[in-house]
């Protein structure tokens, strides 16, 4: 398998007030101090299941993986989940208010962006004593573990998995010339794939599409070409953006030429977010970096690797969800019940894996049902190393509609990119504050 690197790390939190003011991201933020009460500690290892009634709540995006995993639950149980499903821009708000309220569900979600916030917040319970005692504790996804690890403390473990890819339409390379099971190994095989499909002259087909008013759509997708070179995107205290370095400027360019030459999908220039994904999934783009879990939907017979560098290599941001015992719970043994149950091989490999997603465990990567579909192996190897950016002021920094990410991005793509070390100058800025 292609090179692919991994870093992970701890930095303090911002406080929940902050975080109602902005909306949910693709990506990381930073944990540090605080924290909330810890869960029994005789709880059973495998929790408590004497039919009790426990509320759930998860944000839209994953909505599909979240009610197979609580029917899957509820049908094999006697305790019942009731689940919530919340629209994605309310949900930092519906958090927010419910956590002054004293009014949290028994179990909440969260965007790996929220979880060291919220965790060092003391928004869940402390379960490191329970995550500890699971025989597979060190197969679980590092990313989200880190992500929900204050002082120390453990506080949630992963819910759902999403990953950044680079998805390929068989069909369309093969009509381009290209050999449609070899995924392009740099940017430059990328960029040439993208422009050989934008060659058809096929109406309303394009080589490539991206969000570039998408703040947690570029750095879900364009940060893993700069890990899978080797380099970094930010300092490892999070207070510095390394985004003007060489490799970095390479990936612009390369964007920079894709946009020039027509290969874009001309939507992707005002693209906010919602409908970033939507002409691959139409078969009306050739290729593209896309989420994994998206591809029990792909409705065609798709190519999956992981995201290359512009020398090469492979990386991928490790997104998603992670979920944990809320502070207001008062059944924290049914609850654990339900996490421990989630990590176990019949939900990671009985209902995600069927359902052609990634599982949260490096242990059973390789199950039923990637052997049938080597694509899935594919995305749990990648899912094992990649990485998950950690830092005070992520959202500011490049999530929000107006952050220095997203300037920089505009300007170096859309603009001539003459700009990129002050932009990135901005971003630390913000990051430093």
């Amino acid at each position: 398998m292609a090179r692919i690197k991994g870093r992970f790390g701890r930095i303090a939190a911002v406080t929940v007030a902050g975080a109602l003011a902005v909306t949910l991201a693709a990506c990381s933020s930073g944990g540090g101090g605080g924290g909330g009460a810890a869960a029994p500690a005789d709880i059973p290892a495998a929790g408590t299941d004497d039919g009790s009634t426990l509320t759930l709540w998860t944000r839209a995006p994953l909505e599909k993986q979240a009610k197979l995993l609580v029917e899957a639950y509820n049908s094999s149980h006697e305790n019942q989940v009731d689940l919530t499903v919340v629209p994605n821009d309310d949900y930092v708000a519906k958090v927010g208010a419910a956590a002054g309220a004293n009014g949290l569900p028994d179990l909440f979600a969260a965007d790996i962006v929220y979880a060291p916030n919220w965790a060092s917040q003391g928004l869940w319970k402390d379960i490191t004593s329970q995550i500890d005692g699971l025989e597979y504790k060190d197969e679980l996804n590092k990313g989200h573990l880190a992500a929900g690890t204050v002082d120390d403390k453990e506080y949630v473990v992963p819910f759902v998995l999403d990953l950044s890819m680079l998805f390929w339409n068989k069909e369309l390379f093969k009509e381009a010339g290209l050999d449609p099971e070899v995924a392009p190994a740099n940017l430059e095989e990328f960029a040439d794939a993208a422009k050989k499909i934008q060659a058809l002259n096929k109406p309303g087909t394009y080589g490539t599409a991206t969000g570039l008013n998408c703040g947690g759509c570029l750095v879900f997708t364009w940060f893993p070409s700069v890990w899978a070179d080797g380099d970094q995107v930010l300092s490892d205290d999070g207070l510095e953006s390394l985004l003007n370095s060489d490799t970095a400027k390479k990936v612009y360019d390369t964007w920079k030429d894709l946009y020039d030459s027509g290969a874009v999908l001309p939507s992707s220039t005002d693209e906010a977010g919602p409908t970033w994904t939507a002409g691959f999934t139409e078969g009306k783009v050739g290729l593209q970096f896309y989420p994994a879990t998206l591809l029990s939907s792909t409705p065609f017979d798709a190519g999956v690797s992981g995201i290359p560098g512009p020398e090469g290599g492979q990386s991928t941001f490790v997104g998603g969800d992670g979920i944990g015992i809320s502070k207001d719970s008062e059944k924290s043994a049914q609850a654990w019940n339900f996490l421990s149950w989630l990590t176990s091989e019949d939900a990671q490999v009985g209902v995600l894996a069927k359902n052609g997603d990634a599982v949260a465990r490096g242990d059973l990567a390789s199950n039923q049902y990637s052997e049938a579909d080597p694509r899935l192996v594919t995305i749990n190897e990648v899912a094992a190393e990649g990485q998950t950016p950690l830092a005070l002021n992520f959202q500011q920094a490049f999530n929000a509609p107006s952050s220095p990410w997203l300037t920089l991005v505009r300007n170096a793509v859309l603009d001539g990119g003459s700009s990129v070390d002050a932009d990135n100058d901005e971003i630390t800025a913000v990051l430093s504050q």
